[in-house]
């Protein structure tokens, strides 16, 4: 059996629905459970950054076992060492491939350098450029509080080149709109975002509309809202074909490790 539903809000009325379809087909005696969780709610929260925090996505992880997962499929966590938080096989697929076949109908990348809007994004973005044959640039960005960023330098050269910023998620885009505007002023002739989780919360869409993004690529792993739609700012590519392939690997046994290359 497989459950598809994405963790995105509301996040815990969309968790409590997993846990209690899980529990009810683990009644129904469903020979294996895989949880099909395109977004991962809570994968932020996976580690103590500050004294007397909960490791969230721990959590989350143990209550998907204990309901009776067998097997989850994903993507995109935003730490793989996620994974280790489970005793079940874990897939954590990867949008980078799908993204970038897409993204050469929508965004000129002739002259352009992709760049990583955090230091911890690094390896996302470099699988990008290296299947793109682009460039490669890094914004130092330091956090003065939660969901709230700054950058603070640029590491690589954008000047008369297409900037695409590459990410996992964009929540605020607090980091996402900061960044465009400080490749802008380092000479980037046009700036363009790829992200594969839209979450878009707060004054997200707001940024975006008056930044100097000319497009936002996102995926569907969470439905883009109305606002969004109506913003004209993004273009959504669906993930469906690449979950389809997982699923069909997994119920069949293949190999779903060729679906990372």
């Amino acid at each position: 059996l497989f459950l598809i539903q994405p963790t995105c809000a509301p996040t815990n009325d969309h968790l409590m629905e997993l846990l209690i379809m899980v529990d009810a087909c683990k009644r129904a005696s469903a020979g294996r459970i895989t949880a099909v969780v395109p977004y991962y709610g809570y994968a932020r929260q996976d580690r103590k950054a500050a004294p007397r925090v909960p490791i969230s996505a721990k959590l989350v992880a143990d209550l998907l076992t204990v309901a009776g997962v067998d097997r989850v499929l994903t993507m995109e966590l935003h730490a793989g060492q996620i994974q280790g938080f489970f005793n079940i096989p874990v897939d954590n697929l990867f949008s980078s491939a799908h993204l970038c076949n897409k993204i050469q109908g929508q965004i000129p990348y002739n002259n352009a350098v992709i760049v990583s809007p955090d230091a911890g994004g690094v390896e996302r973005a470099r699988a990008v450029a290296k299947r793109l044959d682009a460039g490669l640039a890094i914004i130092d960005k330091r956090r003065s509080g939660p969901n709230v960023a700054e950058v603070m330098h640029l590491i690589g050269d954008v000047d008369g080149k297409t900037a695409i910023l590459v990410d996992d998620m964009i929540d605020t885009a607090g980091t996402l709109t900061k960044a465009a505007k400080a490749v802008m002023e380092q000479g980037a002739n046009a700036v363009y975002a790829v992200a594969t989780h839209a979450v878009l919360s707060g004054p997200a869409i707001e940024r975006i509309v008056d930044s100097p993004l000319k497009k936002v690529v996102v995926t569907d792993t969470i439905p883009l809202s109305k606002a969004g739609k109506d913003s004209g700012q993004f273009h959504v590519v669906s993930v469906a074909p690449l979950f389809a392939e997982a699923i069909r690997a997994i119920h069949h046994h293949d190999s779903v490790s060729r679906l990372f290359d």
